[in-house]
């Protein structure tokens, strides 16, 4: 994560404003990355920065043997512990205990999950989808196809939307009712759309699916 120079004043803002929501440079626990931007330090950040001060201190806390348990080697001999002097005595401490890092980092690490959680919860859930074509076919020559669609059309199911029609000549003067639908997988089943349109007996000899394909 680069912030510029942080041996000057500006990188040293970067880095505090980086720090507003967050314990260590990268990840949950401390790092190559918090040695690496802590050594590049001229001196330790001034209470008008305040995130990176108190990460700076709770790093500095660390001892070698700490660091190298987390991966990272220890800090560089000589780097400045001197925080600059309050203003005023009665100040809240900025440097705090570790007891304090570790709740405020849990804290953070919560709170970071709960809206993740909640972002996730909100997105929308994807729904499959077909589209489906069918051909519904008369009895003879003298079915009124008119009604044979306005009957098939009659059918309402949860998840099912009727689309365009057409009527395919088959031969010897019939002609076939070609249907298109789309239908939600989980609530509309083919084969009992299929046998709802079937029951108009008096006008449908067959149903047969002419194309049926994954929206």
């Amino acid at each position: 994560m680069a912030f510029g120079d942080l041996k000057t004043e500006k990188g040293v803002n970067e880095l505090n404003k980086f720090l507003e929501d967050k314990s260590y440079i990268s990840g949950f626990q401390p790092s190559q990355a918090d040695v690496d931007a802590l050594n590049q330090l001229a001196k330790a950040p001034s209470s008008n920065q305040p995130h990176a001060l108190r990460w700076y201190n709770h790093i500095k806390s660390f001892s070698g043997d700490d660091l190298k348990k987390f991966g990272a080697s220890p800090l560089k001999a000589g780097t400045t512990t001197t925080a600059p002097a309050a203003d005023d005595d009665d100040d809240v401490d900025l440097f705090g205990s570790d007891d304090e890092e570790d709740a405020e980092a849990a804290k953070i690490r919560e709170e970071r999950l709960a809206a993740y959680a909640a972002k996730k919860s909100k997105k929308p859930e994807l729904i499959a989808k077909s589209s489906v074509v069918l051909d519904v076919k008369p009895w003879d020559d003298e079915t009124d196809m008119k009604e044979m669609e306005k009957l098939v059309r009659s059918i309402e199911m949860d998840g099912l939307v009727w689309g365009a029609s057409k009527l395919v000549p088959v031969g010897y003067g019939i002609n076939k009712l070609q249907i298109m639908s789309v239908v939600e997988d989980a609530k509309v089943s083919i084969d009992e759309l299929t046998e709802k349109i079937q029951d108009f007996e008096d006008f449908v000899q067959s149903v047969d699916v002419a194309a049926f394909n994954k929206i």
